[in-house]
């Protein structure tokens, strides 16, 4: 049983390498935009970045998600921006994380595997003005690159460049 998450800012792939992999692993994927509530779409809407109250009670629900899906033996791909340290924190340890006063990583840590893609802001904003439909205001982008703190050790992740978002990717055997 493995448990995926990849991350990034708003337009790096996430959604979309996500649910690829996860069709071609046969393993469960999950969106993390999916779980917004209303109050915090409608505020990405209005181009108004969401702070850490709004993210914590999301970033709690996606944590019980995915410790569902580890009880059940189920191997799982979320996709969820996990901008800073402590949002993946939240996703490992839970509500927790949140109040403890240690900023070091518990011994849950190695139970999810940050992917991070990762992509210059000029490639990032020209893959967000071609995107349609989506609740994000493309003007958060620099909002998203102020609030993102890359993973690093003893984070259990890898970065990879956002250019694999590419389609042809997918299309190489493994």
């Amino acid at each position: 049983m493995v448990l995926l998450v990849v991350m990034g800012v708003s337009g790096s792939g996430k959604s979309t390498v996500g649910s690829h992999l996860a069709a071609k692993l046969g393993w469960k994927f999950y969106d993390a935009d999916d779980y917004h509530p209303t109050e915090n779409t409608k505020k990405m809407a209005q181009g108004i970045p969401l702070n850490d109250q709004d993210r914590i009670p999301w970033l709690c629900k996606l944590h019980d998600i995915l410790m569902r899906e580890e009880s059940a033996g189920q191997s799982v791909i979320l996709a969820c921006s996990a901008l800073k340290k402590m949002y993946r924190r939240i996703l490992v340890s839970g509500e927790d994380a949140v109040y403890s006063k240690s900023d070091q990583l518990d011994s849950a840590t190695g139970k999810v595997l940050f992917i991070h893609l990762d992509g210059s802001m000029e490639l990032i904003a020209s893959r967000l003005e071609k995107r349609r439909g989506h609740f994000m205001a493309p003007e958060l982008l620099q909002s998203q690159f102020d609030t993102l703190e890359p993973p690093s050790a003893p984070e259990n992740f890898i970065t990879l460049n956002s250019l694999v978002r590419s389609e042809a990717f997918f299309l190489q055997p493994y």
